[in-house]
């Protein structure tokens, strides 16, 4: 079993009294992590899962006294897929108040509608956490660095979902099956999307664009929609962990582009099915994109994991000047420059050293990208 970074915060919160709250994408392997927990613990739990229909018909008209009596005598209960339960916000808030010596974990696979329903009536109380597909980190803790780095070009095409790391056949298969079985099965259902084939052009569109400004105008215009609602579905994708979205930096220079933005995908492997392109690394034309949105994605999950707080963004001037990533912490500015081919002309732009000078400037290939994803044991780029 591979064993995920997030495990052990969650286990160090255990002895508080707030709810954790898990979120993240569908199939990421939220259950498992949960389940792995409750077995690893001597004490007696309860596990419930909000897809099924008794577990909700029992959160109905719940009061502190009903509560009680479904608990038991569970000191640990888990709420697996939490969004799926009416004012779930409100029981969890009755719990947590009336029945103190009871720990709860809650699940979810959309932030848009289980946080709207958690936020308010959980203020001070809950402690909130995001998972994703496995990490590059988390594989090397599994099996070593060398067999890891072996693996990066099918990973670069394939992902981290559990299924296509776990199952070694056909991935394709599996990512197609996830691609349409769970992509849209939370945005269509809470937001009753009655057109999903504009959404697939939408998300079909962004995964083309992958790695470049995108323009809300000409999304538009590709898909048939207008800007509105182009810009509407893209928040929709971010909130069910489908994409996210990484703003421009623009403090000094008249000419650096403002309220710009890039989206990525959360796996390289879903984005790859959007568009049915399986072909490996040394035929693709992609292959930089996907090797940016790798990176993009994995220095999001070691931030995330290790609690590094920091704004994130790119860089771009109107004559094409860029950066394509930067951290922002504590005043201090780091420039990575992403680039798949280790002997392809590597710098920093001149104007953004001269308009930044403070900041620090790196350039991150495949012969040393493990510290800027945390997968080294000698990190020394936060």
């Amino acid at each position: 079993m591979i064993s995920r970074l997030l495990e052990q915060k969650l286990k160090d919160h255990l002895k508080d009294n707030k709810a954790l709250i898990i979120l993240g994408p569908r199939q990421v392997g939220k259950t498992t992590l949960v389940k792995s927990i409750l077995s690893s613990l001597d004490i007696d739990a309860a596990y419930w899962n909000g897809d099924e229909a008794d577990i909700r018909a029992n959160f109905e008209n719940a009061n502190s006294g009903k509560l009680k009596g479904l608990i038991g005598i569970s000191k640990l209960l888990v709420i697996d897929e939490a969004q799926r339960i009416q004012n779930i916000g409100l029981s969890l808030k009755l719990i947590i108040d009336q029945i103190p010596n009871v720990k709860l974990i809650a699940t979810g696979s959309s932030s848009f509608d289980l946080a709207n329903k958690i936020n308010e009536p959980l203020t001070g109380r809950k402690w909130e956490f995001l998972m994703f597909p496995i990490s590059y980190a988390e594989m090397v803790l599994h099996h070593g660095a060398l067999e890891e780095k072996r693996r990066l070009d099918l990973r670069l095409i394939y992902g981290y979902y559990p299924d296509v790391v776990n199952q070694t056949s056909d991935p394709e298969k599996i990512l197609k099956e996830l691609a349409s079985s769970y992509l849209y099965k939370d945005i269509l259902t809470w937001e009753r999307i009655q057109k999903p084939e504009k959404l697939e052009r939408l998300l079909q569109a962004l995964a083309l664009q992958l790695g470049n400004e995108v323009s809300y105008q000409e999304l538009a215009q590709l898909t048939g929609m207008d800007n509105q609602t182009v810009e509407r579905y893209i928040s929709l994708l971010e909130k069910s962990f489908i994409v996210f979205r990484l703003p421009s930096l623009s403090r000094n220079i008249r000419n650096e582009l403002k309220k710009s933005r890039k989206i990525y995908f959360w796996d390289n492997g879903l984005r790859n099915a959007v568009i049915n392109q399986f072909a490996p690394m040394s035929l693709r034309s992609d292959a930089g994109a996907l090797w940016e949105n790798f990176l993009m994605v994995e220095r999001y999950k070691h931030t995330e994991y290790h609690s590094i707080h920091c704004n994130k963004y790119f860089w771009r001037t109107h004559a094409q000047q860029e950066i394509d990533y930067i951290e922002e912490r504590n005043g201090l500015m780091q420039a990575y420059e992403f680039k798949w081919n280790p002997k392809s002309k590597q710098k920093i732009s001149k104007v953004f050293s001269e308009h930044y000078p403070n900041s620090m400037q790196h350039i991150i290939t495949p012969e040393n990208f493990e510290e800027f994803v945390g997968a080294s044991s000698n990190i020394n780029i936060d």
